[in-house]
Formats: structure tokens, sequence, C-alpha cells
């Protein structure tokens, strides 16, 4: 397979560790000559569990373009990111 992968992406983090972002994780494959192109928008807060500072997101996910068989509508997405700052 012979794809390209393109993830541009804006975000904006608060004083209060709260991110607000916006990102694409578009996929363009050369042989078919098709794009995957979900868009993304995830808020995400970082915490603390102990002494160990976690990041929580939460988001919605929209299949703006994808080839035929491929994923369509709307999905979510949940994720947590353990952080080990120095």
């Amino acid at each position: 397979m012979s794809a390209t992968f393109l993830q541009p992406f804006l975000a904006y983090t608060t004083p209060k560790a709260t991110t607000f972002t916006l990102d694409t994780e578009s996929t363009y494959d050369w042989e078919a000559e098709e794009w995957s192109i979900p868009i993304n928008f995830v808020v995400s807060q970082v915490v603390k569990l102990g002494k160990q500072p976690v990041q929580f997101g939460l988001g919605a996910r929209y299949w703006a373009g994808t080839p035929d068989g491929g994923p369509d509508g709307w999905g979510a997405r949940f994720q947590v990111t353990f952080l080990f700052p120095k």
C-alpha cells in the first residue's frame, strides 16, 4: 500500500490545564486514489491521581470523507494519557 498520512491540528490550553483540540487524521491511498478524512474535536483535562499527572479526554469524530465500505457518520473518542514530567 502506498499512502500519505496528514495530521494537522489546532489546540488551545487554558491556565487550568483544559485543552480544546480540533484535528484530522487524514490518509490518502495513492493506489485506490481515495481519502479517509475523520475530523476530531476533543476536550481534555490534566488531573493528578495521587502524585501521577494524568490527562483525560473526551471527544467527537465525524467522517468527512471515506472510501466505499469505510466508516461514516459520527463517533466518540475517550483517551487516557499518563504524563511523566521531569
